[in-house]
């Protein structure tokens, strides 16, 4: 455990020190953190026999805890012909074991004023509970019980297939602009499987047209026995508890599901192509053009990665960002523009989503947004921008690690991605030492037009919707 922290308000003090100070140096390199900005979080690491990775954050502030399970599946690690399976997972997990039935698992939580969810993306998969701190040791048998002995029934498989193809279809098929989103990361990543599906998956894939029944089951079960086992998880608890106390509690729910994960994941490679590509798709539902543009950028926790964010955040964070005050507010080119880095464990993607605004094309708004980048890439950002960009990176790392649940993610996501939760107490100081000069090398490097994808998205025609509405 980390001997300078004990309590909440040790890091607390830490913390407002930071604010009140302004933060690190913008002399010092970007992978050089520097010790004023870092945070005095307490973490105990542990690993069972059986290979569960185990994360303990104990915060005795007010009597809440916080479970996070982290398994190591998500849309990059699915063969083809399997997309969709750890989105699937996220719901069958909840269909009951062999020893609760479906709905006990909601029911026994609610009972102690806690709740549970899932959240599935192309890097992980993350089940989580939010109970009083008196009820730790239900939400760890909760979730042991499901690890060891999930009931894949027929009737669970046929129940949740069709509700992640409805979800696909509410959530995609039938909302304006979401299938651009899907499309985007195929044309981005073109030849790079990993990424280039969608973590929802492919339709057909769930369907299995042509596979009998009971081997499309014996399918489904041979993914949860590869991914979903204690040497592919990490359990992160983060709240008011004990840590002697929490470990023997996972010890004994935990320690004896045996290993049964196959061959580890290996990853095929990936090399971004040279030279901008351009497409464009029509959107039933639109009523509006707008486009995607995205740059290929390096993974997350890289050295570049930090200030790529700061500089996402001075184009497109919020209302008084480059974009926005210049092609939303001042010409009002756009009703609509968002910057964001994806912070992927692999190649990464900075990607610009907007919305023309009536009268308005895309290559025109592009023509004006490209105007800002290349004044960006020419002359960088200014001291007041940088400084703004900071103080809203600090305010949502910090605050948002207040919150039991949000930190024992967060520490559950760095023992599963870098195998190492300690970078939460020195994240923070690698943004402080983001320097002017770092953004403006990161933009020439890689805002380049070369560097990017643009797709376009039209609205259907008139005649289009006219054949539409008659069908």
């Amino acid at each position: 455990m980390n001997r300078s922290a004990r309590r909440l308000g040790h890091w607390l003090f830490a913390v407002s020190s930071l604010l009140a100070s302004g933060g690190a140096s913008q002399q010092r390199p970007a992978r050089e953190p520097a010790g004023p900005s870092a945070l005095q979080i307490p973490i105990q690491r542990e690993r069972l026999e059986n290979g569960l990775r185990l994360v303990l954050s104990p915060d005795h502030s007010v009597p809440t805890v916080a479970i996070a399970l982290y398994y190591d599946v998500g849309a990059r690690v699915e063969p083809q012909g399997e997309t969709g399976f750890a989105h699937l997972f996220e719901h069958l997990m909840f269909e009951g074991t062999e020893g609760l039935p479906k709905g006990e698992f909601d029911r026994l939580l609610s009972r102690v004023g806690a709740d549970s969810n899932a959240t599935t993306s192309e890097d992980r998969t993350n089940y989580f509970e939010q109970l009083p701190a008196h009820a730790l040791e239900l939400g760890l048998w909760l979730e042991a019980d499901r690890m060891r002995a999930l009931a894949i029934t027929p009737e669970a498989f046929e129940n949740q297939r069709l509700t992640v193809m409805e979800e696909r279809r509410q959530s995609y098929e039938n909302r304006p602009y979401m299938r651009s989103f899907l499309r985007r990361d195929e044309v981005f990543y073109d030849g790079y499987f990993p990424y280039s599906h969608s973590t929802i998956g492919d339709v057909r894939d769930l369907e299995m047209p042509g596979i009998a029944p009971t081997d499309q089951i014996a399918r489904v079960r041979a993914f949860h026995t590869r991914f979903y086992a204690p040497d592919n998880a990490v359990l992160a608890i983060a709240g008011d508890f004990e840590p002697a106390e929490a470990l023997a509690m996972v010890r004994r729910y935990f320690g004896d599901i045996q290993t049964r994960r196959g061959q580890p994941w290996e990853d095929p490679g990936y090399q971004p192509p040279v030279g901008e590509r351009t497409e464009s798709m029509v959107d039933p539902h639109a009523e509006a053009p707008g486009f995607h543009i995205a740059w290929h950028i390096p993974p997350r926790r890289t050295p570049d990665h930090y200030p790529l964010e700061v500089l996402a955040t001075v184009l497109g964070g919020g209302q008084s960002s480059r974009f926005y005050r210049t092609l939303v507010h001042d010409r009002e080119l756009l009703s609509e523009v968002s910057v964001d880095t994806e912070d992927r464990r692999g190649p990464d993607l900075l990607a610009v989503w907007a919305i023309c605004s009536q009268g308005h094309t895309p290559v025109e708004v592009r023509q004006a947004l490209d105007a800002i980048v290349t004044d960006v890439v020419a002359r960088g950002i200014t001291a007041r921008e940088l400084e703004k960009a900071k103080n809203n990176i600090r305010a949502a790392f910090v605050f948002g690690l207040q919150r039991p649940l949000e930190r024992a993610e967060f520490l559950g996501m760095s023992e599963l991605y870098d195998n190492d939760p300690s970078v939460v107490n020195t994240e923070l100081a690698r943004y402080e030492a983001v320097t002017l000069a770092d953004v403006r090398r990161v933009a020439a490097q890689y805002l380049l037009p070369t560097n990017r994808i643009v797709l376009e998205v039209t609205p259907p025609s008139a005649s289009d919707r006219n054949q539409g509405a008659s069908e």
